[in-house]
């Protein structure tokens, strides 16, 4: 049941999200996150596809865990098909803050492979977190297909969501490291390496697993 007070409340923060100033839509978000009403979660979601703003995005994503998973979960998981990448991206980052494990069907591979780095790295961190028990050696094959992709941080992301699944990545992991793509095979070694090794840095993992293979590929290197 709603007062009075709260509808006005909820109106006048929603509104206030459409102000050219970061700082009261922040404000607002923070305002909407406090007391939670249902009929306020489109609209938050709709923030999300579209706000410049990081830390208003976080703060949205908080205001959404305050509501009521059986409400958000199902608008989260209509938005993971929105035409707008950061649509995408804000809603399984979300999905991955509430861990509600009733979004897991909707971790598509066509996610887990999206054509946008942001939309494909969310989907990584939120696929970990959902996977259920059983299901961790799927998830890591589908993950590893993606190794490789993109540039440094894009990269990072994907070995460190290989790496919360623990042995169960390592067999994607080995097969990876007979890859024809070199940018795969030292990804992966690199990857095994921090798995191994959660304390060795990424660069110094890619760059040694680039060096081992530079020896390997030398006359004789492999003896």
């Amino acid at each position: 049941m709603t007062t009075a007070g709260q509808d006005s409340h909820t109106v006048r923060a929603l509104q206030e999200l459409e102000d050219t100033r970061a700082s009261v839509r922040l404000r607002a978000a923070m305002a909407i996150g406090s007391i939670p009403d249902p009929r306020s979660v489109e609209r938050i979601v709709e923030q999300c596809a579209i706000e410049p703003e990081f830390s208003v995005r976080e703060m949205l994503t908080w205001a959404l865990t305050r509501h009521s998973a059986s409400v958000t979960v199902p608008r989260l998981i209509d938005e993971l098909r929105s035409e707008h990448p950061q649509g995408r991206s804000q809603a399984l980052h979300t999905l991955s803050k509430i861990g509600d494990r009733q979004a897991w069907p909707a971790i598509t591979r066509e996610l887990l492979s999206d054509a946008d780095d942001e939309v494909a790295r969310s989907a990584w961190r939120a696929a970990v977190v959902l996977v259920p028990e059983g299901e961790e050696s799927e998830l890591a094959g589908a993950l590893a297909t993606q190794l490789g992709r993109g540039g440094r941080e894009t990269q990072l992301s994907l070995s460190r969501a290989l790496i919360v699944l623990g042995e169960a990545a390592s067999a994607a992991l080995r097969d990876a490291m007979t890859d024809l793509d070199p940018r795969v095979r030292h990804h992966a070694v690199a990857t095994q390496r921090l798995l191994r090794d959660p304390d060795a840095g990424f660069e110094f993992a890619i760059e040694e697993a680039k060096r081992v293979a530079a020896l390997q590929d030398r006359p004789g290197g492999g003896t």
